[in-house]
């Protein structure tokens, strides 16, 4: 090693040693860089959980037979750079060496009515009780260093009242991710809300917000002696309880400690606060989420999100469709207001958030990081939480990843496993195990609850296809 980079290293090594708290993408990208080391780059995930499915046959190449074919006995593994993209995927044209369609993963033993809820994360039939940990919030306790371990937003209005818990500009509750039994996260809903979340320091005063840390400061020692005075009063199992609320508000102090040593991080990429951000469009609310994803990902505030673009109560009018995503699943041939039928209207629905997944991915690329870009760094996942159709779709669980994990996730390709129960099926739980492994933690042979009618099968372990 010459001296120039000993230097270069000595310099990065102070530098990082006087940082506060948290070490920002920058620093970090700095330091990898310096010594060398591209594994040392930080590891981001992305997951965007749609509602009623996505439509299979929207996802092959050109050049493989369509329709679908519901009995496949053999693996299917192309490169999509031999092969014309679907028009849903068009957008990732200049990205398809980092985009990667998988299909024919199963989850069936998840299944709920319309949704697989908690397990469509966790793969346990859990759809409406977290009985587990899910996999974007595993994968966030060991990557996310930053304020937030994990960050949700998702789409909650104008929605059917029974598909959905809390007003439209709240925190709520998809049922989606969980950081443990009977934890489960609660999800930002209002774009604005969110901003002010995650990027407040960046509209606020220097005193607005050493007067929030001393708040914050303030009320954690108030409550400590009045805590420790009622834990006393406690059986064993309601002090189990009870910590909860403590460690909550606890992380909340330490939450804003670190956001603060990345003040400057924040201005300089929080993204505008303009009258969008009142808007009620489900596809301008839908574009802030992401908007805020990709900020708040360059910025450092959480290297794990999960973003649930819609529900099945909402209504796409500005597409030109006049019935909620729900009715569209039962549309078949009947007409949308713009004359679209059932499947072309949830086509285009699929389009327009992969269209918003495209988007992030080119801004993060534009990014650099150590010898390459951010998007090298990030891997984002497109699923649904219903599977591959409206309803019974956990046969065939389509999913579209974009980015990289520092070359150990095999990308730039189409794979398609054989069927239900043929040799050769491969589950969910096995992509989740590849997702674990590309970031550093040690699995184990299975993820979540094993399939009864897959007991024949070799089922153990990461998608070895996927291995980079």
């Amino acid at each position: 090693m010459n001296n120039n980079m000993l230097v270069t290293r000595r310099r990065v090594v102070q530098a990082i040693g006087s940082a506060p708290i948290a070490l920002t993408p920058f620093l970090q990208s700095i330091a990898a860089h310096a010594a060398g080391d591209e594994n040392a780059l930080p590891k981001r995930f992305v997951f965007v959980v749609k509602s009623s499915g996505i439509d299979k046959q929207n996802l092959l190449p050109s050049s493989l037979p369509n329709p679908w074919q519901q009995d496949r006995d053999a693996m299917v593994d192309v490169p999509l750079m031999e092969n014309n993209l679907p028009d849903n995927l068009a957008a990732f044209a200049e990205l398809r060496d980092q985009l990667t369609v998988i299909q024919g993963l199963s989850g069936k033993n998840f299944v709920g009515n319309h949704t697989a809820g908690y397990g469509a994360l966790s793969c346990h039939h859990s759809e409406q009780v977290a009985v587990a940990a899910t996999v974007d919030c595993i994968l966030g306790q060991h990557l996310s260093a930053g304020p937030y371990r994990m960050y949700g937003m998702a789409m909650n209005g104008p929605l059917l009242e029974q598909y959905t818990r809390g007003p439209q500009d709240s925190y709520c509750y998809p049922n989606l991710s969980a950081s443990a039994k009977g934890r489960p996260v609660a999800y930002q809903a209002s774009p604005k809300k969110a901003y002010l979340e995650l990027f407040g320091s960046a509209v606020a005063s220097p005193e607005q917000i050493r007067q929030k840390l001393t708040l914050n400061s303030n009320l954690m020692d108030f409550m400590k002696d009045d805590a420790r005075r009622i834990e006393k009063q406690l059986s064993a199992e309601e002090k189990d309880r009870f910590s909860h609320y403590t460690d909550a508000f606890e992380s909340l102090r330490i939450r804003e400690q670190k956001k603060v040593s990345l003040e400057e991080s924040i201005k300089k990429n929080a993204p505008e606060l303009t009258s969008k951000y009142d808007s009620s469009v489900p596809s301008v609310r839908m574009g802030l989420h992401f908007e805020l994803a990709t900020a708040a990902l360059i910025t450092g505030l959480t290297n794990v999100i999960t973003i649930r673009p819609d529900t099945l109560g909402i209504i796409y009018s500005e597409l030109g469709i006049n019935q909620h995503v729900h009715a569209l699943g039962h549309l078949g041939d009947g007409k949308t207001a713009n004359g679209w039928d059932g499947p072309r209207a949830r086509k285009e629905i699929d389009k327009l958030h992969l269209n918003y997944i495209a988007k992030m991915a080119k801004r993060l690329k534009k990014v650099p990081e150590g010898n390459g870009t951010m998007l090298d760094n990030t891997l984002i996942v497109y699923l649904s939480c219903a599977g591959g159709q409206h309803h019974d779709g956990q046969r065939d669980w389509p999913f579209v990843l974009v980015g990289g994990m520092q070359n150990k996730v095999r990308s730039g390709r189409y794979l398609q496993y054989p069927s239900y129960q043929n040799a050769g099926h491969r589950t969910i739980a096995n992509l989740y195990l590849s997702l674990m492994q590309s970031a550093g933690i040690k699995t184990a042979d299975h993820f979540g609850q094993l399939d009864a009618q897959l007991k024949d099968l070799d089922l153990a372990g990461p998608l070895s296809e996927l291995a980079g």
